[in-house]
């Protein structure tokens, strides 16, 4: 009884109403599956929660840090279980709360099994007035505020044992992962477009990657090392992902040859989209999903998004689209992309940026400057020159498969115009 648990908390999913036990459902499957590699004894579910028991020879530190990572986990903790005797439960909770270092603290009791004699508001007062009373036997002058308090124990009264602990980890939040279909999400390198992916994974959403690089194999060159990473490391969320890498020189160099030079970006980008939707319908993905933040560079004005997203035939979600680029940042440091981010790279090919790109294009500028274009040719080009990486998460490390040439169907012909 003494083996520390780990309790896991939700609630977001509680709002699910009779699908409740599909997100459930998930939420577990993600737990076991990031806890793979690490001896668990078992994962219950007492309650509003789960209680996870692990094994003999299980480093509690590296099981906590992937449950971190959990998508529908709202706040963990390092639980000590304990009989059901309130005597051995003021123990546990003097346990727990001595070794911190505070002025004022609080108890806060949940009471699941109503059949449990004490109610949680007696729970509390008893569990109080003993901690209280030890602080005074100890020469400390710490007192009770029940709001804002400096350190808190909590106990959870289960079916099963009573749990105390006195430390919530803030979880993920959001939805269990691949709970609400499939998105393709264009990655470039940079922060915007890796953070765009999670907050769509963290809504349930399973993503594919698509990245459009130049060539150049040297370090700081080509971004294609760059999306790798950023891949290998959002994958750590969803647990499998595919990235489609697509060169994109030749299609680039194509555009310059006969389209208008400010309006260059923007014809990249509607080609972008076509070659993504052919590869988005390839995994049957209802939509695309783009970094896009509104007006922070030229190709992000109003008008221009709606000009270039006028080449889709699929919804394209903007997930940063009013998000402050410092917010964005502070996001890319908390999951991981931004030290990858951070890296030199070149997004496609420097040399082919205009030097005034257009910043209110319509739909029908755009349309003309492509009538130049064998815009079927060109995404039929991307398409046939693309590679796939596919990718795991499992045991605590991501796998990576050698990346191998897709096959442009024919079939799909009808898909690679719009």
């Amino acid at each position: 009884m003494n083996t520390p648990v780990i309790v896991v908390h939700y609630h977001e999913l509680w709002l699910k109403g009779g699908n409740r036990r599909f997100f459930l459902g998930k939420l577990f499957t993600s737990l076991r599956r990031s806890l793979e590699g690490i001896p668990v004894h078992g994962i219950e579910q007492p309650g509003d929660r789960f209680v996870i028991q692990l094994g003999k020879g299980a480093s509690l530190a590296e099981a906590a840090e992937r449950i971190e990572r959990v998508l529908g986990v709202a706040y963990y903790a390092i639980a000590r279980p304990v009989e059901r005797d309130m005597d051995a439960l003021c123990r546990a909770a003097w346990e727990e709360l001595a070794p911190l270092e505070f002025s004022s603290f609080a108890v806060r009791a949940r009471r699941s099994d109503k059949e449990f004699p004490q109610g949680s508001m007696e729970i509390e007062r008893i569990v109080g007035r003993f901690l209280q009373d030890r602080l005074r036997e100890n020469g400390r002058s710490d007192r009770v505020r029940l709001k804002e308090p400096d350190a808190t124990c909590y106990i959870e009264v289960t079916p099963g044992p009573l749990l105390v602990y006195a430390r919530k980890i803030p979880g993920m939040g959001g939805l269990p992962a691949n709970t609400a279909g499939r998105i393709a999400c264009l990655l470039s390198g940079g922060y915007d477009s890796a953070v765009a992916a999670y907050q769509m994974m963290k809504r349930g959403a399973h993503l594919s990657f698509i990245h459009f690089y130049g060539t150049g194999a040297r370090p700081g060159e080509s971004s294609l090392h760059v999306a790798s990473r950023l891949a290998k490391q959002l994958v750590r969320y969803q647990f499998r992902a595919k990235l489609y890498r697509v060169p994109f020189e030749a299609i680039q160099r194509e555009i310059v040859r006969y389209a208008p030079e400010d309006y260059r970006v923007l014809l990249y980008r509607r080609i972008m989209l076509r070659i993504a939707e052919v590869l988005a319908r390839r995994e049957r993905a209802l939509a695309l999903v783009t970094g896009d933040s509104l007006g922070q560079v030229a190709s992000q004005t109003l008008r221009n998004l709606v000009a270039v997203e006028a080449a889709a035939t699929l919804p394209v979600f903007r997930p940063l689209i009013g998000t402050d680029k410092l917010d964005i940042l502070a996001t890319a440091k908390k999951i991981g992309t931004y030290e990858i981010s951070s890296e030199p790279f070149h997004d496609c090919c420097p040399v082919f940026l205009p030097r005034t790109p257009a910043l209110y294009a319509s739909s029908r500028d755009l349309d003309e400057a492509e009538s130049k274009l064998d815009v079927r040719a060109l995404v039929t080009q991307g398409l046939r020159e693309t590679t796939l990486e596919q990718l795991r998460f499992t045991g605590g490390r991501v796998e990576a498969d050698e990346p191998r040439p897709i096959a442009a169907a024919k079939k799909n012909g009808a898909l690679l115009t719009n």
